[in-house]
């Protein structure tokens, strides 16, 4: 199985870009995308022989995730069950035979961490909603999680401290999540890489100089560890101010 995840930064720019090529030429089972920035019947893409899921933001030209899947899941889901969390499109849960499937486009922490406490609240309720699924079966959950976990993870950590997604607040929180039993991906397979980003700022000449961030992520629970075979990071694909990434499994 072959999985793909790609914050877009808006579709309809990325389309215009090379957004069908790689999706042609990757050939992914299941293909998910967040920061779609579009509405409902703004854009028909024809994917022959997927099967599409869209959550939208109420809010026009925002947010936005959808998935796009070979396999027709047993069920979908949109949001993550709370009202103040589901107005932005963030979150789609696919249900497949033996785990669940998720994309999520998590809040940013705004300049001036203008947001960070409501983050705190989603980081907490996104995990209890993921905790409460792997009572019944295994997660795999992918996307922009806007967070540089360790200093690895990014070019200029000393420099960026007290930034949003590189707070102690938000590191707090990934590393709670992965000790409630999840593995990051791309860390289990390249626990030492340096210098591989996911994301570089359109200031600055960032992606030239590749003073980037590892913020997308691929991570699933513990108990699918012998089922991982690579996670991949993407960073010869343009098209967007991230790459995509991809996690392989058997």
């Amino acid at each position: 199985m072959k999985f793909i995840s790609w914050n877009v930064n808006g579709l309809r720019a990325c389309v215009g870009k090379n957004f069908m090529e790689f999706f042609q030429e990757i050939d992914a089972d299941v293909f998910c995308l967040q920061e779609t920035k579009l509405q409902e019947g703004q854009i028909n893409l024809d994917l022959p022989g997927y099967h599409q899921y869209w959550n939208y933001a109420v809010k026009k030209g925002y947010s936005g995730t959808a998935i796009f899947t070979k396999i027709e899941p047993l069920s979908v889901a949109y949001g993550i069950g709370i009202e103040e969390h589901d107005q932005e499109g963030r979150v789609i849960t696919l249900e497949f035979e033996d785990y669940y499937f998720i994309t999520v486009y998590t809040p940013n922490s705004q300049n001036e961490l203008a947001r960070l406490d409501y983050r705190m609240k989603w980081e907490e309720d996104f995990l209890a909603y993921m905790k409460k699924l792997e009572e019944k079966k295994p997660v795999v959950f992918c996307g922009d999680l806007n967070v540089a976990h360790k200093e690895i993870d990014l070019k200029n950590p000393k420099t960026n401290r007290k930034n949003a997604g590189f707070t102690d607040e938000e590191r707090g929180k990934m590393t709670e999540l992965l000790s409630q039993g999840f593995i990051d991906t791309f860390r289990y397979f390249y626990p030492d890489q340096e210098q591989i980003y996911s994301w570089w700022s359109y200031r600055f000449k960032a992606r030239e100089k590749n003073a980037g961030w590892r913020i997308d992520y691929f991570i699933v629970s513990e108990c699918l560890k012998s089922r991982l075979e690579d996670a991949k990071i993407h960073t010869e694909i343009l098209g967007s101010d991230h790459c995509p990434v991809e996690l392989d499994m058997n």
